[in-house]
């Protein structure tokens, strides 16, 4: 990732935004878009992890029998597809491509519950599982709050845009130019 969120995420990064360029506001703008596209891309990662562990538990508490493992893969599809609209008003997305993760919360996710950890579900006893489950939530809600903060800055470097159009300072034809 060419930005660090860290960076972004400073009171300083957005500085004094009257005083820089239309260019490089909008640079900022962008910046911080693509960021929260990984975000926005990392935080599905987690909730789908986070439903798969949910439902080798619930699966247990069913009677399942814990060394299943194409019982569990036969309810994959239901319960990862539970999730196709979110609640809320939500943002239309900015960016089209899925974005990069942040690399420090991508190796976080996967120390939490890696691919690779997800095929040994089975071998896992329930109290690792209920501890996968709590963690997974924690990190889901770093990851929401590293968003917010993000939509914070994407808004305010909106607004600083949009003062810039109501005040005459820019105008539509320099987008042409």
């Amino acid at each position: 990732m060419a930005t660090d969120l860290a960076d972004l995420l400073q009171p300083a990064y957005l500085g004094d935004l009257p005083g820089r360029s239309m260019e490089e506001v909008r640079a900022m703008r962008a910046e911080c878009q693509e960021v929260e596209t990984g975000l926005s891309l990392l935080r599905r990662l987690v909730q789908g992890r986070l439903d798969i562990v949910g439902l080798e538990l619930s699966r247990r508490a069913e009677g399942g029998d814990p060394s299943d493992l194409a019982d569990l893969i036969s309810r994959l599809p239901a319960v990862l597809s539970d999730r196709t609209h979110a609640p809320g008003v939500g943002r239309l997305p900015q960016m089209m491509s899925p974005g990069e993760m942040p690399p420090e919360l991508e190796a976080e996710l996967d120390d939490i519950v890696g691919p690779g950890h997800l095929a040994d579900l089975p071998s896992v006893d329930d109290d690792h599982l209920r501890g996968m489950t709590e963690q997974l939530e924690a990190f889901e809600h770093k990851v929401s709050g590293h968003r917010r903060d993000l939509f914070e800055q994407i808004d305010a470097l909106q607004a600083e845009i949009t003062r810039r159009y109501k005040t005459g300072e820019a105008t539509v034809d320099s987008l042409l130019q």
